[in-house]
């Protein structure tokens, strides 16, 4: 028997270790599961170049519980370790890592995903166990050992009676931590890090019904026989070539990774690149809401099938962090800070592949089914609007797939739109105008009158819309976009034929005095405009620059600073050539005169979804007045 101090110069270093990293310690299990991983997969390289001459098999690895002894068991069938090796493995190489963790951590304590970083994925079984076993026989023809240590620097390293391959790992679970002799808080961890390592992992056992032979007479009953449980999916889609696989395999996939999640994926995305990086997955387009927050945090991101985190932020460009899925990468490292994963090279061009892969994808998925692509576009548009917004590569892409539905169902790419309006959407400055609404029914009336006029109306009504139309607006030439309800249409697309107005100038002013003694200033500027006789009268409009800042600071980012509070101001345009407004002009009495003026704005209030409460209730009131 040997026995010996671990060559360290902290004297107490499992405390620390446990202190530094306890907010994490859960992953104690992950990382012993890993080196169990490794110790199988490089078995299977040895025996596959004919370096080891045992027979490689079914490996797995089996995790145990035994309650009475208050022990876990992590036992695999891999290499296994010579005494020498326990030696140089355990007590010297893992033991440098942990002095350089130390060196670089003990004045911090706070970045604590950093072991496997520091090769110490093995000593975060100190962060659960008082006392930790290694019974390991190797594969090379050469007598099993027992390393044994409590937690100080001391250890014993003595033979073993162990003949079969592999290491065996025995945590004495300590007092605070036999939450981790609960089955369900081991199956919760072997499912949340576990679910899609290469080797099947083996958590106790399970009953299964044997399906009756096609020829059993009708009395048969099946049998039940009892299984081990393997509890991961050692060859998900994602490690498959997409050749391989039919789209029942990644809807298939989707359900695996999402049981909770009862709508289908919209469509999927499969990644596989081997330079300059490594880097597979499988990401998937749900359908979107408007509520951009609910939907992040999706992306499961591994190394190796090995669950790192599903915080992709940093990794995954921002406007993809909606989506779902998986990414695996050797290259991104396992244990280390976001901060660190932010300003490391390979990771940042992991994120502009990405982003390039997704916005291909896109394109072929429009010009493969564009009738497809367009039944769809509601459901992905928030995602599309939010990448041409944030990544500037993205955006030069999406010319080609990025689509702008008009109000009568129409969908257009920028350049078939603009070809489509040029024309008849050029105002006298030579500027074109794009016309939107952002809602069909409440500015139903303005759409009317711009369609009259042969004018395409977009409906574009995403909450980030204001946004990307400033990104429009001053990365194209010469273009502007106006809300159908900014002004009267033929403001919003000013031609050169003005009208003239039946109202003397000394009429007009007559008219703008009579009209702000009754309508409130602090509410309604007025604006007298000289338009078609069959146009609304009394007309509300709200500026388009005002409105948008407003939105956009309502929506983050942009904008101009405090204008998101601002009250709502707006105006109101008053058709001189109407009838009604000739009618009010003449009226003898004062009295009906102001009765004219309320009934007017109040029924383009209406029109605006503006007229609420005791106002509504008054208007109601004086209506029917009026219809006696």
């Amino acid at each position: 028997m040997t026995k010996g101090n671990i060559n360290v110069s902290v004297e107490n270093i499992f405390p620390l270790i446990k202190k530094f990293l306890y907010s994490d310690h859960e992953i104690f299990l992950r990382e012993l599961i890993s080196n169990a991983t490794d110790a199988t997969l490089k078995l299977k390289h040895l025996t596959s170049i004919g370096e080891a001459t045992v027979e490689y098999g079914n490996p797995k690895i089996e995790i145990k519980i035994d309650k009475e002894g208050k022990k876990l068991h992590i036992i695999d069938q891999g290499l296994g370790m010579t005494a020498e090796e326990v030696e140089k493995y355990i007590n010297q190489i893992a033991f440098s890592g942990a002095e350089e963790f130390l060196d670089k951590y003990k004045d911090s304590g706070k970045d604590t995903g950093i072991i496997g970083h520091f090769g110490l994925g093995f000593y975060s079984a100190f962060m659960v166990a008082e006392k930790v076993e290694i019974i390991t026989k190797s594969y090379k023809d050469e007598p099993a050992a027992i390393w044994t240590c409590d937690g100080s620097p001391e250890f014993t390293l003595e033979p073993h009676d162990k003949t079969e391959r592999g290491t065996e790992i025995i945590l004495h679970i300590a007092e605070d931590s036999t939450e981790f002799l609960k089955e369900s808080r081991i199956n919760e961890l072997l499912t949340k890090y576990n679910k899609f390592m290469p080797i099947p992992i083996k958590f106790g056992t399970k009953e299964v019904t044997i399906p009756l032979a096609e020829d059993a007479p009708k009395e048969a009953k099946p049998e039940k026989e009892t299984v081990d449980n393997i509890i991961n999916n050692p060859n998900p889609a994602w490690t498959k070539q997409p050749a391989d696989l039919e789209d029942k395999d990644y809807k298939s996939f989707y359900r695996e990774l999402y049981p909770m999640q009862f709508e289908e994926p919209l469509f999927h995305i499969h990644l596989n690149v081997d330079y300059p990086f490594n880097l597979t997955g499988i990401l998937y387009f749900p359908k979107m809401t408007n509520d951009l927050n609910l939907q992040k945090d999706k992306i499961q991101l591994y190394q190796n099938q090995v669950f790192v985190t599903d915080n992709v932020e940093g990794i995954v460009p921002e406007f993809l962090t909606m989506l779902r899925g998986v990414i695996d990468s050797p290259d991104i490292p396992l244990n280390v800070s976001r901060s660190y994963l932010q300003a490391d090279g390979a990771v940042k061009k992991i994120s502009s592949y990405i982003t390039r892969k997704v916005a291909d994808k896109l394109k072929s998925l429009f010009n493969e089914n564009r009738e497809d692509f367009e039944a769809k576009w509601n459901d992905i548009k928030i995602v599309i609007e939010y990448g041409m917004l944030s990544e500037d590569k993205f955006f030069e892409k999406a010319d080609a797939f990025a689509l702008y539905p008009t109000v009568d169902g129409k969908y257009y790419t920028y350049e078939e739109l603009f070809n489509k309006v040029k024309d008849n959407q050029t105002d006298k400055d030579g500027k074109l105008v794009l016309l939107y609404a952002s809602n069909q029914d409440a500015q139903h009336s303005y759409i009317e009158a711009a369609t009259a006029k042969g004018y395409e109306v977009l409906l574009l009504d995403s909450p980030i819309i204001s946004h990307l139309m400033q990104k429009l607006e001053s990365t194209k030439e010469n273009i502007s976009f106006a809300r159908v309800d900014g002004d009267h249409v033929d403001n919003l697309i000013k031609k050169d034929d003005t009208k003239i107005s039946k109202l003397s100038e000394e009429q007009q002013t007559e008219l703008e005095s009579l009209l702000k003694e009754v309508i409130p200033a602090e509410k309604f500027s007025v604006q007298l405009e000289s338009m078609d006789s069959e146009a609304t009268p009394f007309m509300i409009t709200q500026p388009e620059f005002m409105r948008r800042m407003k939105e956009m600071q309502q929506t983050g980012g942009g904008g101009m600073f405090g204008m998101g509070n601002m009250p709502d101001m707006y105006n109101l345009v008053v058709n001189t050539n109407s009838e009604l407004v000739s009618e009010i002009l003449t009226t003898k009495t004062k009295k009906k005169q102001e009765r004219l003026i309320t009934q007017s704005l109040d029924l383009a209030r209406l029109s605006q979804g503006l007229l609420k409460g005791e106002e509504l209730t008054n208007f109601i009131k004086r209506s029917y007045e009026l219809l006696k």
